[in-house]
């Protein structure tokens, strides 16, 4: 009964939040890009700064999870392309079943259950995996997509105010140092509300997208919510990772397909209509195989 009361604590108040949004996005017109704006150039930077502003672990933990992503991706990647290889798949198919593989929703979904299953230590490791992931889309996928060159990738990814919160936070905890006029509390009342409103703009793009279940759809499915997991769960034992560590490494690769996803591949080509249909259909299916996730993981 405790763990599936941890269970119920975990997935319930996540699926309360969608529900909301995903009514609201049903019944009102909104400007969805706007929102998503605000969410990645402000209150997710400020999360960011204040989670490593405040982050209590070891330097060998951070390289485990870069290390543990790297791999699962890795392989994740190269699985996926001998599959299209062995099913003669087109390369069109190939390369959008890629993006839906790759581009987890790390942001939305995965800081949320990370934060509810596994408390504030869990989230400041899963800000590590989330920026890895944010690297690995904003970075490489729209060169990906696109085939277009990987410095123009890098590039974009240097405008984002990601990576500065990152460096910032990590600078003022490595030099001790405290914001003046306690400014850390505007940016932690900034990045508390993050969590609420990426899952309130992932109902709502989901009140807004058909659900569609075809083939393809089922396979990006289970290639986010099923193959991932197991992928980390292997790479995590492999390296020898934490318990901590290895439970964040594979939450946070068992979320559905990336929201993100679906607007790289519209602004730079690709299936746009497949990936969104994906991603609509995963997180569906991902309040089904997540509590599955958690109870293996022993989340008590």
């Amino acid at each position: 009964m405790p763990r599936m009361e941890a269970l119920f604590n975990t997935v319930v108040p996540v699926a309360l939040v969608v529900l909301s949004g995903y009514l609201l996005g049903r019944r009102l017109e909104m400007d969805l890009s706007t929102l998503s704006r605000l969410t990645l150039y402000a209150l997710v930077p400020a999360l960011i700064l204040d989670s490593m502003y405040r982050a209590e672990y070891t330097l060998e933990g951070v390289w485990g999870l870069v290390l543990g992503f790297s791999l699962t991706y890795a392989l994740l990647f190269l699985l996926v392309q001998g599959a299209g290889k062995l099913f003669g798949l087109s390369r069109e198919t190939t390369k959008t079943l890629l993006v839906c593989g790759l581009f987890p929703n790390s942001g939305n979904m995965g800081l949320s259950l990370v934060y509810f299953a596994l408390g504030e230590e869990g989230l400041r490791r899963a800000v590590v995996y989330f920026l890895l992931s944010s690297a690995l889309m904003f970075g490489l996928g729209p060169a990906f997509i696109r085939g277009g060159g990987l410095k123009e990738g890098l590039l974009f990814t240097l405008r984002l105010p990601l990576f500065y919160a990152l460096f910032l936070g990590l600078l003022l905890k490595a030099l001790g140092l405290s914001l003046p006029f306690r400014l850390e509390e505007g940016v932690r009342l900034m990045g508390q509300a993050a969590i609420p409103v990426l899952l309130l703009t992932l109902g709502m793009q989901m009140g807004k997208t058909r659900f569609h279940l075809g083939p393809f759809e089922g396979a990006a499915s289970a290639l986010r919510l099923l193959l991932a997991p197991l992928v980390a769960y292997g790479v995590g034992a492999l390296l020898g990772l934490p318990r901590l560590e290895h439970q964040v490494l594979v939450l946070q690769s068992a979320t559905p397909v990336a929201v993100n996803a679906f607007l790289l591949t519209r602004e730079f080509g690709g299936d746009a209509l497949r990936v969104a249909r994906s991603v609509v259909v995963s997180t569906f299916l991902a309040f089904l195989t997540v509590p599955l996730v958690l109870y293996l993981l022993g989340v008590r």
